[in-house]
């Protein structure tokens, strides 16, 4: 798994090891970061350069990051699970089209870091995802092809302000962008083959306890159609992530709604790709 982490104040990025990670970025000068790396097509150069050797920073020594740093774009695709979607009393069984809404990067956090509670609202919910890193980039890209493009799987959650996604009658930009309010990683698992996306089970747990659980088979809109669509309105360059959707179960659908708090701790777990391991804290 590729990873970017913080320490002693800098930031690498290298491969996980037993017992920590090995940073090779010093190694690789021409790659500020995995987005480079990414664009550069040097995913399994860098993989093996870093396979059977020892860590170079050991667990506790560092801090995850997000995978990808500086992302040109965050698009998250909304509302893509039949029964997330059956919450939507509208009466239709599938939308003919997906929802979708841009991030900031600065509201991811990594691996292992805090969601950040503001003081502005006490409902910070979670929505576990899976999302994938684009590697070849393109414009009107088929869907027959999209997922030749897909570098990368990673996990998400798309931490939320509940409130403030209705503080308008169109739009969520406001709820989705706090600072901190989600995370991702640990890291990139490379993406080789179809199987890894097409059908794979996702969990969600707080304190230990299922909240969400589903398949990547059930997706109304899956990932090669997300591609292909997102692509003929916008080009889609190296280091773009598409945050895919989450399954119902989120805290805002209980009675009364169960939100997040300082002591809690979430994790996203998928089928091959990892634990997004995340607690939570006051700003």
């Amino acid at each position: 798994m590729l990873v970017t982490f913080t320490a002693d104040g800098q930031q690498h990025w290298g491969v996980t090891a037993p017992g920590g990670v090995l940073a090779l970025s010093a190694e690789f000068p021409q790659w500020r970061t995995l987005r480079d790396v990414i664009a550069a097509g040097a995913i399994a150069q860098v993989s093996a350069a870093g396979a059977g050797r020892a860590p170079s920073h050991s667990e506790g020594s560092f801090t995850y990051d997000p995978p990808i740093p500086n992302p040109e774009k965050i698009i998250c695709v909304g509302v893509n699970f039949p029964d997330r979607n059956a919450e939507y009393k509208d009466g239709q069984d599938a939308p003919p089209n997906m929802s979708l809404f841009i991030r900031f990067p600065r509201s991811f956090t990594g691996h292992g870091a805090p969601l950040v509670r503001p003081p502005e609202s006490p409902q910070l919910d979670y929505e576990g995802e899976v999302a994938v890193v684009i590697g070849k980039g393109g414009r009107r890209i088929p869907e027959a092809e999209a997922l030749s493009h897909v570098a990368a799987l990673t996990l998400c959650n798309e931490g939320t302000i509940r409130d403030w996604v209705r503080h308008a009658k169109f739009n969520v930009t406001q709820g989705k962008n706090w600072d901190a309010s989600g995370s991702m990683g640990p890291g990139l698992v490379p993406f080789t083959d179809a199987a890894q996306i097409t059908d794979i089970r996702l969990t969600t747990r707080v304190n230990g306890e299922v909240r969400q659980e589903d398949r990547t088979g059930r997706m109304l809109f899956p990932v090669a159609r997300q591609i292909a669509y997102i692509s003929t309105f916008t080009t889609l360059v190296p280091g773009d992530i598409i945050v895919t959707g989450t399954p119902t179960g989120a805290g805002a659908r209980f009675d009364p709604p169960i939100w997040l708090k300082p002591g809690d701790v979430i994790e996203v777990e998928a089928e091959g790709i990892g634990t997004l391991r995340n607690g939570v804290t006051d700003e």
